[in-house]
Parts: structure tokens; C-alpha cells; sequence
């Protein structure tokens, strides 16, 4: 088998800043060190299946040694925006061609990728930036390919959903992706809205056009809670501000933001569980479970202690009884 050349390591990344300050020996043996993991992963050829490969979302150095493999030795690269994805390969030194698939791709496009995945191809698929399929195109082809059998390899890594989510100091341990906000008034109020009862962090992709009316939607539905704009996620300009809708809004008039955003929105306090609504809760699940199940379940259902739930399953037992 042909050893295919390790892609090229830049030695500045997207931002522009200097990223030999480790000194050269050490330098050098990391180099050393991601060459002999590119040479460990090209001992075997790559399996055939579509290959689902993250991207950086703006420094390039956040690209991984896995990706790089798989971009180089790929059958095929499908990616949203050549002229885009141009730019990382030649970062790296990968001279090859590039295929478009993006949204306005249709079911024949779709139709000679899957004819090229069951011919037992490695194909690759990459979008402009951070994870393939989040608010970019793909579904219908990893559908596809699923119900065909053939094998689809995440190949994880840049992603600005969760980037953003970390460093918010937002909770983290729930969270809801809601895509882009509707563009519209009363739609946006209604997504909104309709996600007000999730026990969770809200995350949306916003643009700077729209930030504004964003943020009055959410002062209009959330006054209260807690927000966080993260934008430019690992490039230069990288922001992320806390406050209010109304005070990030008159923050925003100041200096308005500028790039990709993505917009949190913290979870709401959880209302307390009365007596009536553990009850409710008690019925319907000894209907199907035995009671230390039953009290168990609706406990840390609905937040409440144990002792409370178990009295209260004892009442209903009685009555039954």
C-alpha cells in the first residue's frame, strides 16, 4: 500500500497568533509525535462508509489528527462551499479535489453519493464549519445510508453548539438546540414560547441582522432569565457576554455584534410540586408499577422527598384497599 504524506502543519493558526512558543525540541517532538499517529492510522486502509467529519469553526488548529486522515484519504470530499473548504486544505497541504453537497443539493446528488457508498467507497462529508448536520444539510443522506446498511463514522471534534454552551456559565448537564430563531415576530414569540417548560439550557444559532429582535422577543417571553451571546468562538474577535435581553440589547447598541453568534437562554426556576399534583403523579404510576417503584419514579420526577411521595402512596393504597 502507498504511504500516503502527512498533511502539512501551518505554523500559525486562524487567529494569527504565534504558535511556537513551546520552543523548538518540544516543537519538534510534538510534530514527530502527530506523524507517527498519521502513520499508525494509515497502516490500514480506511473502511468503506460515509465518514461524518467535524471541522474548525474558526482556529484552525483545532482540526484533529483523525480528520486530517480521513480528508486526505477519502475517496471522495462533498462539502457545503468549495471556495470555503479550500481554504483548511490548503492549510494543510491537501491537493484534491472537492465536491459540492449542501442545501439546495437535490435527490440526485444524494442518489451518486449513495451509488459511490455501495460501491464500497470511503466518502467524507464536511460542512463550512464545526459538526456536519447541525443546521447544515446532510440528514437525508445519513438516512440514506442507514437504511441501506452502510456504515456512517462520526469523526468528531470543532463544534459550536457545545464550545459556546461550556464556556457560559450556563447549566450544562440539560440543554435544548433550537437552530435558527424563526425570522419572523410572531413566529419567533411562538418557538420561543414553545419551549419555555424545557428543564434545561436553550441554545439558537442567531446572525447579527437578526440579534436584536431576538432579543426583544426573549425580553418579551424571558424578562428574567439569564442570557449569554457567545460569538467569533475561537477566532480574534471571540466574545461571549452575560446579562439580561434588555441589557445585552443596550449593550448591543453600543457596539453591535459583529459574525456568527450562538445565543443561550438559561433555564427557568421549576415550579414547586403541590400535594395535589404528587398525588396526580402517585395514581397514574401505580397503575403500572409496584409502589417503592411508583414512589421512587415520582420522586425524582418531580423533585420532591421520598418520605412525601412514599406517605402519600401509602394514603392511595389504603383507599384501594
Amino acid at each position: 500500500m502507498t504511504k500516503r504524506r502527512a498533511p502539512k502543519i501551518p505554523q500559525t493558526d486562524a487567529v494569527g497568533d504565534e504558535t511556537s512558543t513551546i520552543g523548538p525540541e518540544r516543537a519538534a517532538a510534538l510534530l514527530a509525535a502527530v506523524s507517527r499517529q498519521f502513520e499508525r492510522l494509515d497502516a490500514s486502509p480506511l473502511d468503506p462508509g460515509l465518514y461524518l467529519v467535524s471541522t474548525p469553526i474558526g482556529n484552525l488548529s483545532d482540526i484533529s489528527i483523525r480528520a486530517l486522515f480521513v480528508l486526505t484519504s477519502a475517496d471522495r470530499v462533498y462539502c457545503e462551499d468549495t471556495r470555503h473548504s479550500r481554504k483548511l486544505f490548503s492549510a494543510f497541504d491537501i491537493g484534491r479535489k472537492l465536491e459540492t453537497y449542501h442545501d439546495f443539493s437535490g435527490e440526485a446528488d444524494r442518489e451518486r453519493i449513495m451509488n459511490a457508498l455501495r460501491e464500497g467507497k470511503a466518502i467524507a462529508l464536511i460542512s463550512d464549519a464545526g459538526t456536519p448536520l447541525i443546521a447544515d444539510p446532510g440528514y437525508k443522506l445519513v438516512r440514506d445510508a442507514a437504511a441501506e446498511g452502510i456504515r456512517v463514522f462520526p469523526v468528531p471534534g470543532a463544534s459550536a453548539i457545545l464550545s459556546a454552551l461550556v464556556a457560559s456559565g450556563l447549566p450544562t448537564d440539560r440543554f435544548f438546540f433550537g437552530g435558527f430563531l424563526p425570522p419572523k415576530d410572531g413566529a419567533r414569540l411562538d418557538a420561543l414560547e414553545a419551549v419555555r417548560t424545557v428543564p434545561g439550557t436553550l441554545v439558537f444559532y442567531e446572525t447579527p441582522s437578526r440579534i436584536g429582535a431576538a432579543l426583544a422577543a426573549i425580553e418579551t417571553v424571558y424578562p428574567e432569565r439569564t442570557l449569554a451571546v457567545a460569538r467569533e468562538l475561537t477566532k480574534l474577535h471571540e466574545t461571549i457576554m452575560k446579562g439580561t435581553a434588555r441589557e445585552l440589547a443596550a449593550s448591543f447598541e453600543v457596539d453591535p455584534p459583529q459574525g456568527e453568534i450562538v445565543l443561550l437562554i438559561a433555564p427557568g426556576e421549576a415550579a414547586t410540586a403541590t400535594e395535589a399534583d404528587i398525588e396526580s403523579a402517585l395514581r397514574a404510576a401505580l397503575k403500572t408499577a409496584r409502589l417503592k417503584e411508583a414512589v421512587e419514579d415520582v420522586s425524582k420526577g418531580l423533585g420532591v422527598a421520598r418520605k412525601t411521595a412514599y406517605n402519600l402512596a401509602l394514603k392511595i393504597k389504603g383507599e384501594a384497599s
